[in-house]
């Protein structure tokens, strides 16, 4: 990826599961009680305890729990968790308020309406806040998301209005509504006869304000993405949270309004034994497996393992971001595409030894089957990252000119240096490095097909391993595949992971020395990226640790060696992808949203918290 699509990967950091529902009430409720002991005055500590639970709890669990209800009827997809979530951030928010407020007047000589006013501006705060989430994650209109918005602050208001007796200000008559509407007697004496009718009006003239703001802000920060990507910006951030927050494939709707159809090449070499059973297959769909977790085809290796009858070895393919499926749906295409191409298959039993060959910064190592050819590049130990999908269709068209079939290329992926500096290593078109692997291949193919070739033996070993995508390591663990022909044995080592840490890839092929020469590819799978941005292979376990598992499954692989059969064809996918640029415009833009969309939001709760302060101010002094 480029530092750009790295600073976008990077914003995964900034999100968190969202708890449940019931773990967040009890937090609110608990902040509740303890909050009432510092601001009401009583005798008795849990009366104050008491007193406020009722007065901030339950305008909380009111919004975390009305405001689910509301805002489903309208067709939002606000959920119970998220509602619970806001409920409480909001009710922070309050009492940050109150309790800095309390202290100015105990300072100065503000007095008591002081903390009332400052209570009023905080309660249209969150209401402000709590339409430009909802706005964000349900995407329903602006007089929809206002009534959802306004649940915790009216629910406040109401209190406010009872038990302050604001009733008796207003001079209405009867005994029924004043014991329904005025009870000022059992409430706590710093909230009684404190709030006042135009208090209520006032707050009602700043919600009015806030609405206009919020939905001024969301227009300027969208302009750029419908002008550009013909998208909503809020339809980013409620995937993006939803996913991340959540688990929700939103995200996937998001990428498929973006998306571009694409023709990719689906290559598969298979080996069977001689009773017709598969041992194991190479299969390389021409895609990147991103973006990120199970969204789109980030768990392509997994998937594609659970199509093959013997053990699958799905390594990186020459293919950037741009080539991201934009759903999880689209690997079904790409299944379907890998049965097309195993009918296709014409096995035989023999194949050349295998060969390395030097350009440049590529290192290409492989074998010949018959008339096709598998071949596995490195830049290392220079960093590198993905092979744009031009650069490996020329790398294979060149390989095929030298009397091959199928040319299965792939890309390593063993040696990065992280999403440190401005070229992170993309293998564009017209780079010296895109020629040294498109020479390379043809030098390598040139080699292959004029070798003899012998009778052929695989010897296959897998450990799951118990590494988590925490460590960098996904389900599909370490693989090992040993081919030996005329003698020599080649070992072609899988690591379920993204990329590695610098370094780690010669050391391992220095390391391990059961056969004549080994190959470290890695999946490129990005489940492991839902943790952060890199989590390289080797960033979070010890190289020896690993070095020892690779050096016990070769030597497994070596003892598993039998006769068997090999063969390959190709086959092209239709799918939809995320599509030429629209990976490097997509990063722009969220970068560009997060850097400035902060410093707006800053300017804009200074302009509102401003004009709310001036309107309490100017009434006060009237």
């Amino acid at each position: 990826m480029t530092a750009t699509q790295g600073d976008l990967a990077g914003l995964s950091r900034l999100i968190f599961r969202v708890p449940d529902w019931y773990a967040s009430l009890a937090v609110a409720l608990v902040v509740a009680a303890f909050t009432g002991t510092l601001v009401f005055d009583s005798s008795f500590f849990l009366q104050a305890a008491w007193e406020g639970l009722f007065f901030l709890g339950i305008p909380t669990v009111a919004a975390a729990l009305v405001s689910t209800a509301i805002d489903r009827r309208f067709g939002g997809r606000l959920t119970r968790d998220r509602s619970a979530l806001l409920a409480v951030v909001c009710e922070f928010i309050v009492i940050a308020v109150l309790l800095v407020a309390g202290a100015v007047a105990l300072m100065t000589a503000f007095g008591q309406q002081f903390v009332f006013d400052a209570l009023l501006i905080a309660l249209a705060a969150i209401f402000a806040f709590r339409l430009l989430i909802l706005m964000a994650v349900s995407r329903l209109s602006t007089p929809r998301s206002v009534v959802t918005a306004s649940v915790q602050t009216v629910a406040a208001a109401v209190m406010l209005f009872v038990y302050s007796g604001t009733l008796y200000s207003l001079q209405v008559e009867g005994p029924f509504l004043q014991s329904l509407f005025a009870r000022p007697e059992v409430a706590p004496e710093a909230v009684q006869y404190s709030v006042y009718p135009f208090d209520f009006l006032l707050l009602a003239v700043i919600c009015t304000i806030h609405v206009g703001a919020v939905y001024f802000f969301l227009q300027v920060i969208d302009e750029p993405w419908q002008r550009s990507l013909g998208v909503s910006v809020l339809d980013f951030i409620q995937g993006f949270i939803g996913h991340l927050g959540e688990g929700s494939n939103d995200l996937e709707e998001f990428f498929e309004e973006i998306g571009e159809e694409a023709l990719v090449p689906v290559t598969v070499l298979s080996f069977r034994r001689p009773d017709g059973s598969e041992k194991a297959a190479f299969v390389l769909p021409m895609i990147h497996p991103g973006p990120m977790g199970d969204i789109g085809g980030g768990n392509l290796p997994i998937r594609v393992a659970e199509e093959t009858e013997g053990l699958a070895f799905p390594p990186h393919a020459t293919a950037g971001h741009d080539f991201n499926l934009v759903t999880s749906g689209e690997v079904e295409t790409i299944c379907e595409t890998v049965e097309g191409a195993y009918e296709r298959i014409e096995y035989g039993d023999t194949a050349t030894q295998g060969a390395r060959v030097q350009e440049g910064d590529a290192t290409l190592t492989g074998h010949a089957f018959g008339d096709d050819a598998l071949v596995v590049n490195t830049f290392s130990p220079t960093f590198a990252d993905d092979v744009e999908y031009a650069v490996g269709l020329s790398a294979v068209a060149e390989g095929r000119s030298a009397d091959l079939g199928d040319v299965l290329l792939v890309d390593a992926h063993n040696c990065n240096d992280g999403l440190e500096g401005e070229d992170l290593g993309h293998i564009v078109p017209g780079s010296q490095r895109s020629f040294d692997l498109i020479h390379g291949t043809g030098r390598l193919a040139e080699r292959l097909s004029g070798m003899k070739q012998h009778s052929l033996q695989l010897g296959t070993a897998w450990e799951e391993t118990d590494w988590e995508p925490e460590d960098g390591i996904g389900p599909l663990g370490v693989r090992v595949a040993v081919v030996e022909a005329g003698g020599h044995r080649t070992a072609y080592v899988l690591v379920d992971g993204n990329n590695m840490e610098p370094g780690l890839r010669d050391h391992i092929v220095a390391q391990v020395d059961a056969v004549d020469c080994l190959e470290v590819m890695t999946s490129d799978t990005h489940i492991v990226n839902t943790v952060e941005a890199e989590n390289q292979v080797g960033q979070a376990i010890p190289d020896e640790d690993l070095v020892a598992v690779i050096q016990d499954l070769v030597g497994r692989a070596v003892a598993d060696l039998e006769p068997v059969e090999a063969g390959m064809a190709s086959e092209r996918a239709e799918v939809t992808v995320f599509g030429n640029d629209r990976t490097e415009t997509l990063a722009s833009h969220a970068n560009a949203m997060v850097s400035m969309g902060f410093a707006m939001a800053g300017v804009f709760i200074l302009a509102v918290v401003s004009v709310s302060v001036l309107l309490f101010l100017a009434v006060n002094l009237a």
